[in-house]
């Protein structure tokens, strides 16, 4: 019987690993934002390194302007841009902010003026270019810059874009602890929830129930708009860039499916 029981204990050791083996191949390594050749899959592959990561992120050194973890790549300014306004609609009721906070580091790639492999910290030796240089990468699928054709490049006009940088619901909300206080302008908006992480205010629309936030979860970024800081809707509210396809749709890096445009009525009571 013991020698049964270790058996089977072995078994289900060997079942927990592999499961964990699959968890981590469904990462980022499975997405367009892996560019190495030998395991990516998207329309952009280079032959010059095989790390994933280091085309967004860096152990040193990292670029502590971006309002992102470890950033690899110099930040473009805030200005040049078009955002969407009352000029694109006329029921928009918050106060639009430029190009900041997490959506910038979004943009060092997407906004199509700067290659995919300017680099602040290469791999290797003697890689630092505090400002970012480009690389002389081999791309053997694709090119150093996203397709002007694709809808992957932004362009610096993001007028046809949902609106970044815009207060959600309006505004009219503040918090502390881990309480919204105010109400919404435009009622037309799920309410969201707030908790004080590390001494900062965060702001979340919950769409798992988790009782705390998830990245599953539309995630709202605090900024300081006039009448003062609150939830913010940025590129990564309902981006994730490290996941692949979400739901039977089979569109990557979002945090909520499209199917049944879950992902709009997350934040849209419509």
């Amino acid at each position: 019987m013991k020698k049964i029981f270790k058996l089977s204990l072995t078994a289900v050791a060997l079942a927990v690993i592999a499961g964990s083996a699959s968890a981590q191949t469904t990462g980022i390594k499975s997405t367009p934002h892996n560019l190495t050749a030998a395991t990516g899959t998207g329309p952009n592959r280079q032959s010059s390194t095989e790390q994933i990561c280091v085309f967004c992120h860096t152990p040193h050194a990292a670029n502590t302007s971006a309002s992102a973890p470890l950033w690899n790549k110099a930040v473009p300014p805030s200005t040049g841009y078009t955002t969407y306004s009352t000029a694109n609609s006329s029921t928009i009721d918050g106060q639009v902010l430029s190009v900041g906070s997490v959506s910038a580091a979004c943009l060092s790639c997407h906004d199509g003026t700067q290659a995919m492999d300017n680099l602040v910290n290469a791999p290797g030796s003697g890689g630092l270019v505090a400002a970012g240089s480009n690389r002389p990468y081999t791309w053997t699928v694709g090119a150093e810059t996203i397709s002007a054709t694709s809808v992957a490049n932004l362009s610096k006009d993001l007028t046809n874009d949902h609106p970044i940088g815009i207060q959600y619901c309006g505004g009219g909300l503040s918090g502390s602890a881990a309480v919204v206080s105010g109400n919404c302008k435009d009622g037309d908006f799920v309410r969201p929830v707030t908790q004080n992480i590390n001494n900062t205010q965060v702001f979340w629309v919950d769409t798992t129930n988790a009782g705390s936030r998830t990245k599953n979860d539309i995630i709202l970024y605090t900024r300081t708009f006039s009448a003062g800081a609150g939830p913010s809707v940025e590129c990564a509210s309902c981006h994730d860039p490290h996941v692949p396809s979400k739901g039977s749709d089979n569109i990557a890096f979002m945090r909520v499916t499209t199917s049944g445009s879950q992902i709009c009525l997350s934040c849209h009571t419509k």
